[in-house]
């Protein structure tokens, strides 16, 4: 995921929200590897990462 373009630099963010970022980012990043590693079909990779950003968007929207 390193060729994902950060579309926060243009605000201004402490260091602590900064490194809370790289630190998701990364770990999103290490599950992904992980999970495909053991096998994992795409497809359900793909399918979990939606639904948890759909989930996530409902409880923003409420």
């Amino acid at each position: 995921m390193g060729n994902v373009t950060r579309l926060h630099h243009a605000l201004p963010l402490s260091q602590d929200i900064n490194k809370a970022l790289t630190e998701l980012d990364s770990a999103i990043a290490k599950a992904i590897e992980d999970a495909k590693s053991a096998g994992l079909p795409q497809g359900l990779v793909v399918a979990l990462l939606h639904g948890q950003a759909h989930s996530q968007a409902v409880i923003m929207v409420n």
